[in-house]
This record gives structure tokens, sequence and C-alpha cells, in this order.
């Protein structure tokens, strides 16, 4: 009887914390400018294979989180460069109109022609915010392209529970 009375307590308490971090559903878009390293070590004895970094600045296109407006982004990225494949991980430190800062952590892939990605793709995990995004929790992905002026675009998908 005891040990029935200690799980339904716990169950109890459980299920306001279930009901309060609801998963929303995020869709957004972004347009991001055109990469140029900040260094570039080309690997010794292997052609067309280097490590580079670079920031990259990008611009919402649409979507909100917790009813807030996306506004712009920046993201620090470490890359292997193979020939025309890239692979790494980045930083992306997102504000939104309000002022609020939303820190994702990333890893992606891409195929470049030249300076131009043909495709590109990331998984991505929300890992903290500020203000109203504190305590953010998600995850998700992105998909896009270079246009035709060699910037960024991306369409990405995911979901979050906002922190208590």
């Amino acid at each position: 009887m005891h040990r029935f009375l200690t799980v339904g307590f716990v169950l109890s308490l459980s299920i306001p914390t279930a009901a309060a971090q609801a998963q929303t559903t995020l869709n957004n878009a972004w347009k991001c400018s055109v990469v140029e390293p900040v260094a570039a070590v080309p690997v010794t004895g292997q052609a067309d294979h280097a490590y580079s970094v670079y920031q990259v600045k990008c611009a919402a296109v649409n979507g909100q989180v917790a009813g807030v407006k996306e506004k712009e982004g920046t993201a620090t990225e470490f890359a292997e460069v193979m020939g025309s494949s890239n692979k790494g991980h980045g930083i992306f430190v997102e504000t939104l109109e309000n002022g609020d800062m939303i820190t994702y952590d990333y890893q992606f892939t891409s195929t470049m022609n030249g300076k131009v990605a043909t495709s590109a793709s990331n998984t991505w995990t929300m890992v903290s915010g500020t203000g109203k995004a504190k305590g953010i929790k998600g995850s998700g992905s992105c998909k896009g392209k270079s246009d035709a002026d060699g910037s960024l675009s991306l369409e990405c998908t995911g979901s979050y529970t906002m922190g208590m």
C-alpha cells in the first residue's frame, strides 16, 4: 500500500510538469551571408583538404519562438573541407524581435561548387535562452542551398519546450 501511494504521489507531481512543457512546433526560414573563411589551414600532403573557421550572419525570413518573431543570428562554424564536401559543427546565437537570445548547437554537411552551396543540411539543438526564452530546449533540422548571389537560404523545422 505504501509503495502504491508513493508512485501515485510522484505521478501526480509529474502531470502538471508534463502539461507545462508541451512541445511546440517550429517552422522558420533564414537567409545567410556568403561564407568567407577567417582562417583556413590546409592538411599537409592532401590536396583539397583543409580546416576552416568563420562566421555567417543570418536574417530571419519568417518564424517565431514562444510568440516572438525571429529577427537575426550569427553562426560561428568550424568546418572540414574535402574537395566539394564540407562537414562540421557550430554555435548559432539568435536574437528575437524583443531582444531575447537563443543559443543553438549544430552539426552540418554541405556540397559546394566553389563558394556556392548546391546543398546544405544540419541538425540542431537549442541549448539555452534568455528572457522569455530562458530554459528553452528543442531540436530539429534545416535544409537549404545557395541563391544566385551566393547567400544561403535555409528552411528549418523542429520542436521545443519552454523552461519553467
